[in-house]
């Protein structure tokens, strides 16, 4: 993953927004059950199930490093065989930083 850190809670990756203007941390969580991906952008928690990784690096190996990722409008359905981004769960913390 681009971006500094190890990717750990207590080293998170820190990426920036597609247009640079801002940045955002990610880490992985394992101690979490099921395992999560966490994406902290401002006081916005968005938690991803981290067997996404392992399932995109399958994916991946299976079709030679490469596939087309599953873009389209809201009401259509992503192309069959393509990457397509599944729901996060969102939490909003507060200026307390609870949940």
């Amino acid at each position: 993953m681009p971006g500094s850190g190890s990717g750990t809670k207590d080293d998170p990756w820190v990426l920036k927004t597609p247009p640079g203007t801002s940045e955002y941390t990610m880490y992985r969580d394992d101690d979490r059950d099921p395992a999560a991906i966490v994406c902290q952008v401002g006081k916005t928690t968005l938690l991803y199930d981290a067997r996404a990784l392992d399932d995109l690096h399958a994916m991946l190996v299976e079709h030679g490093d490469w596939t087309a990722l599953g873009s389209a409008d809201e009401q259509k359905p992503a192309k069959e065989g393509t990457v397509r981004p599944g729901p996060a769960r969102r939490t909003t913390r507060s200026a307390a930083g609870t949940a």
